[in-house]
């Protein structure tokens, strides 16, 4: 009779242990289905989908985070070739610097006063000067905020008689404005914007 309660007791132990494991397991199946569920409909969610001359695309969105420094960077080279890159012509000068300004604070416009100022502008269109710029390179630094930038640049003039290449260097801060306008499409916003370096480095005089 001992032996049949001992009996009964071991087989209450095993299905007490069996069950335990059993709600266990299903506790962990329900957790992992509702995982997959929520990364399946983040997935779905961050698909676009894209009508382009009548065929459907599809595009993976991805949080504007992870693209920062590639829109910082142009945002950056954008507003240098705005600013810099000038015909000898007053309405297209004061038009590409128009848009410069959209991107930048009252620091760029202190800058453009004073090259306004020293007659830079008009030597342009009296000299006949085409001015372009290439960016080299753009050190970033998005681990503070504002965030710091330092930009290398070549500067191209060209004369009827000479070509002149210039180094400009300039550095400043670029902030998040969190509002993206037509005139400044990545909203961002350079202050404290100052030209480090601008020096003649090359010139080339036009074969006759």
């Amino acid at each position: 009779m001992f032996s049949q309660f001992k009996n009964i007791d071991t087989a209450f132990k095993h299905i007490r242990l069996f069950s335990f494991l059993l709600i266990v397991a299903c506790f962990g199946i329900s957790c992992f289905a509702i995982y997959q569920y929520y990364r399946f409909y983040t997935i779905k969610d961050q698909r676009i989908y894209i009508l382009y001359n009548g065929k459907l695309l599809t595009a993976l969105a991805t949080d504007r985070k992870s693209n920062l420094p590639v829109e910082l960077r142009d945002h950056i080279r954008t507003f240098h070739q705005y600013f810099f890159s000038l015909v000898p012509d007053d309405k297209a000068i004061k038009a590409s610097l128009t848009k410069a300004l959209y991107l930048a604070d009252e620091s760029a416009k202190k800058q453009y006063d004073n090259f306004q100022e020293s007659g830079y502008y008009n030597n342009l269109i009296a000299a006949n000067i085409s001015q372009e710029l290439s960016v080299d390179s753009i050190q970033l630094d998005v681990d503070q905020f504002p965030y710091l930038f330092r930009c290398f640049a070549t500067q191209k003039l060209v004369r009827s008689t000479s070509t002149v290449y210039r180094k400009l260097v300039s550095q400043g801060v670029v902030d998040d404005l969190k509002n993206q306008t037509d005139n400044n499409p990545h909203g961002f916003l350079i202050r404290r914007f100052e030209i480090l370096e601008n020096r003649d480095e090359q010139v080339k005089t036009a074969q006759p």
